[in-house]
């Protein structure tokens, strides 16, 4: 059974698969970052991502996100999701897939939470590291 934050970090996907622009903007925290694979950038502020949203609802479509190997830890108002992200999407035409591990930060505010931090770095077959070499 779905834990708190891995059902709103499950109401967020279904709002970005669905391209719902108004209830992700309204589901940002102030202070909201995250990491755009396609553009290769932090976006930092509601302002900026709002307007990254924008611009990317205009050139991806058919997106079908699936979260995978969810663990979620809740202190006071913050709220942390780490788990495996999994996307297909057609960008410009060309049909992309994406699998990254990811961390979602939640800030709750006023009784909701809001998402504070997203960060999600696809790696693919060919990023497999030397199982020799620790750090």
């Amino acid at each position: 059974m779905a834990g708190e934050l891995e059902g709103v970090a499950n109401e967020f996907i279904k709002a970005l698969d669905a391209r719902d622009r108004e209830w992700l903007s309204a589901n940002l925290d102030a202070d909201v970052q995250g990491v755009d694979e396609i553009t290769r950038r932090w976006l930092r502020g509601r302002d900026e991502l709002e307007a990254h949203v924008g611009q990317m609802f205009e050139r991806v479509t058919d997106v079908s996100t699936t979260l995978r190997d969810v663990i979620e830890h809740a202190w006071d108002d913050t709220g942390l999701v780490t788990c495996w992200f999994e996307q297909r999407y057609t960008l410009d035409g060309a049909e992309q897939q994406i699998s990254a591990p990811t961390t979602i930060v939640f800030r709750r505010t006023a009784g909701a939470w809001k998402l504070a931090l997203f960060h999600s770095i696809p790696v693919s077959d060919h990023d497999v590291s030397d199982p020799g070499v620790t750090l």
